[in-house]
């Protein structure tokens, strides 16, 4: 079983910086494809960015391209998702989670485990 645990979150103005942090605690940390997606109010949920198991793939929504970058360190089992040049509409609920079943499937949004989330919002 994989916990999640993010921390990061809280209230920025448009055009501020926030860096998300994820914690594992799986000993398999290093083989998941790890992602974070995002949840706002009246909204269904949605795919932000992943990144696969070395780092070396990334992919990211068209609406966060250019302003968050994924990164991943497996020696600290955390994932972290940098966000710069927030905008209102980035606010959300944000959740990170883990694939165990590749690229394929972690690229596109379709996880295995969720952590419980962690709030971002953005003044106009």
């Amino acid at each position: 079983q994989v916990q999640l645990v993010e921390s990061g979150g809280g209230l920025v103005q448009a055009g501020g910086s926030l860096r998300l942090s994820c914690a594992s605690s799986g000993r398999t940390f290093s083989s998941y494809v790890m992602g974070w997606s995002r949840q706002a109010p009246g909204k269904e949920r949605e795919f932000v960015a992943a990144i696969n198991w070395s780092g070396g793939l990334t992919s990211y929504a068209d609406s966060v391209k250019g302003r968050f970058t994924i990164s991943r360190d497996n020696a600290k089992n955390t994932v972290y998702l940098q966000m710069n040049s927030l905008k209102p509409e980035d606010t959300a609920v944000y959740y990170c989670a883990a694939s165990r079943r590749g690229w394929g499937t972690g690229s596109r949004g379709e996880y295995d485990y969720w952590g419980q989330g962690t709030q971002v919002t953005v003044s106009s």
